[in-house]
């Protein structure tokens, strides 16, 4: 493992509050693309939105500050964020799960 690949951290979290329908997903893929990072979104059958991030641990910090306001129209109430094990190289945005 290289240093670079070493220095990368995922997190996993689940945002709650007015996140679907919202754009929310496509807003958050674009920043993340933006940011240089890797990992997943999509909407859950609760009506939260889940995502994978993946990446520079500053770039990371900087999707987590977003998704605490997410796009115009949502409205965050909670983020729960966890590290996670999982690593992917871009950014893609996954259907709902149930």
């Amino acid at each position: 493992m290289s240093l670079e690949s070493a220095a990368l951290i995922a997190r996993r979290v689940r945002i709650r509050g007015v996140v679907q329908g919202v754009g929310f997903r496509w807003h958050m893929r674009q920043q993340a693309q933006a940011l240089g990072l890797a990992g997943w979104v999509r909407n859950r059958g609760d009506g939260s939105v889940e995502a994978l991030i993946c990446g520079a641990p500053e770039a990371v910090a900087a999707l987590l500050c977003w998704a605490g306001r997410g796009p115009e129209a949502a409205a965050v109430e909670h983020l729960l964020v966890e590290d996670s094990d999982e690593r992917h190289v871009q950014f893609v945005q996954r259907p709902t799960e149930f």
